[in-house]
């Protein structure tokens, strides 16, 4: 064993994934393995173990001093548990009673009196616990009582390292009794199972210790990153530029794990649709002058179309917003900024191949995606496409399942539209990117989600979306957000490749220095020789 390398290096994978469910592993590989610690000349296998594998052809040449190999059947018994009656299983009592994985009541009298390892036969199929005295175990496991040349407890870590649950085969994985008897387990003698015991709660404690400090760093880290981007998303004026300053200097230690990231992006977000990411010129044409011909293009939609769906409604009011407008800001209605192109109703029949169906699956928040891609025909087409046709550049929006999701429309090949989703086509120019990322915000999220009906799939109507207000800068400060965002936006995506570059750099570091450690001595003086 060379456990020196992996403990020098312990520090720079310790945050990899499961770098301490692995050492416990690896601690538990070296126990099992005779190389956790010393043998003792003294030490022998019991005369009731020797008589047992000496019927066995096995060859244990290669084992530690004292250890002897044997198939599980031939030193355990699996026995089945037994059903409980209903009347008989209490919430309290002194016997526990075991099913395929831990405790699932009390009784009052054992099936055994002895110490036993409960082993997983059908649900949990090979989950293994140890009860120190009497219990109860049902028909969905078995009961190991151990021989009098085991340890209790160094036969459940042997049963742990030999993987039981792979063996469990079905739907609801069930545990064969001949299949785990025909494999084979390490025994070293009681003695020296006695120290393997000890030195492995000495171990497994210091995993623990690991564990808590990592969730320590963690809580510190959470911590850090909520006060930092609460300070931006309620902003103090006098703070501000020095709050976001600190934000931008820290990001890679605030955004170490794709949650801290994720809430990074929405901070973006947030202060983009409020007005806090760019400052606002007072030279530039306030957005009022915009909804003006927001509104000329809808009466001209109108007078062209003969469209009975476009209605001339009254302004909304920002009551709803919960955020004051910035200077030069205004708000509008979706249905005075948008013609809604919806297809309520019937699912349109689908073929398999022909013109692409968008559907709400596709319409993912932020970016629009063709898989799954389904089609329907082209005299279905052009039967299903009486309510006007997506350009490029308008937006998609899921009523339901889920909710809220917001995209924009990049297809230039003719398609159609599902139901569960609306294509929002404005009215005259105005930056739909900028529109997308204010419905990305908690902001809009937040108010859509207040007018959304439902329980277990919150969906919101046409009639209760269209009035909703949203927050319209001037265009001029429309673009200047798009651009910012995109700029963090690529800092994030940047942050997130170093994030996935260095879990696989400390992931293949682990699974270096596990193997190095676990190599036998006379392979790595052949590799040094090399």
């Amino acid at each position: 064993m060379n456990a020196e390398r992996l403990l020098m290096h312990y520090a720079k994978i310790a945050d990899a994934t499961e770098a301490t469910g692995r050492l416990r592993r690896f601690i538990l590989d070296l126990a099992v393995r005779g190389k956790l610690v010393p043998q003792d000349s003294r030490d022998e296998p019991s005369s009731e173990l020797l008589k047992l594998v000496a019927k066995q052809n096995l060859d244990h040449a290669d084992l530690p001093y004292g250890w002897r190999l044997a198939k599980i059947g031939s030193i355990l018994e699996f026995q089945y548990g037994k059903g409980l009656k209903a009347s008989e299983r209490l919430d309290e009592g002194p016997v526990p009673v075991y099913g395929s994985n831990g405790i699932v009541g009390f009784t009052e009298e054992p099936l055994t009196v002895r110490p036993s390892i409960i082993v997983g036969r059908k649900g949990s199929a090979g989950a293994l616990n140890l009860c120190d005295g009497p219990s109860w175990t049902t028909d969905v496991a078995y009961f190991v009582e151990a021989p009098s040349f085991f340890n209790l407890q160094f036969l459940l870590n042997a049963l742990t390292a030999l993987d039981l649950d792979k063996l469990g085969k079905g739907v609801k994985p069930g545990l064969s009794r001949s299949e785990a008897y025909d494999q084979i387990i390490a025994i070293p003698p009681l003695a020296e199972q006695h120290r393997i015991v000890a030195k492995l709660d000495e171990l497994m404690g210091l995993c623990d210790r690991l564990e808590a400090a990592r969730g320590s760093r963690e809580a510190v880290r959470d911590r850090l990153t909520a006060a930092s981007l609460a300070r931006l998303q309620a902003p103090d004026p006098d703070t501000f530029q020095t709050d976001a300053r600190f934000a931008l200097n820290a990001l890679p230690a605030l955004a170490a794990r794709p949650d801290q990231i994720k809430a990074l992006r929405q901070t973006i977000l947030n202060l983009a649709v409020r007005g806090k990411l760019v400052p606002q010129d007072p030279k530039d044409e306030p957005a009022s002058e915009l909804l003006k011909r927001i509104a000329a293009g809808k009466e001209e939609k109108k007078r062209k179309t003969g469209d009975a769906r476009i209605k001339m409604e009254p302004d909304p009011v920002p009551d709803e917003l919960t955020m004051p407008l910035p200077c030069g800001w205004a708000v509008q209605s979706f249905e005075n900024l948008f013609l809604f192109i919806d297809y309520r109703g019937n699912t349109p029949p689908k073929t398999d191949g022909g013109i692409p169906l968008i559907t709400a699956k596709n319409i993912r928040m932020g970016y629009l995606n063709r898989e799954p891609r389904e089609y329907i025909s082209k005299a279905t087409f052009k039967l299903w496409m009486t309510r006007g046709f997506p350009e490029i550049g308008d937006l998609f929006f899921t009523t339901e399942a889920p909710l809220a999701n917001i995209c924009l429309n990049d297809i230039e090949e003719p398609f159609a539209l599902a139901q569960r989703a609306i294509c929002f086509q404005p009215y005259a120019k105005i930056d739909t990117k900028f529109l997308m990322f204010a419905l990305m915000s908690d902001v809009m999220q937040l108010l859509i989600d207040k007018h959304a009906t439902g329980m277990t799939a919150k969906g919101i109507k046409a009639a209760n979306l269209k009035p909703l207000p949203i927050p319209i800068p001037p265009l001029a400060e429309q673009r200047r957000i798009v651009e910012k965002v995109e700029a963090l936006m690529a800092l994030c995506d940047r942050l997130e490749a170093n994030l996935v570059a260095t879990a696989s750099l400390r992931r293949r570091l682990l699974e270096a220095l596990l193997a190095e450690a676990l190599a036998p001595a006379e392979d790595r003086e052949l590799e040094a020789a090399e």
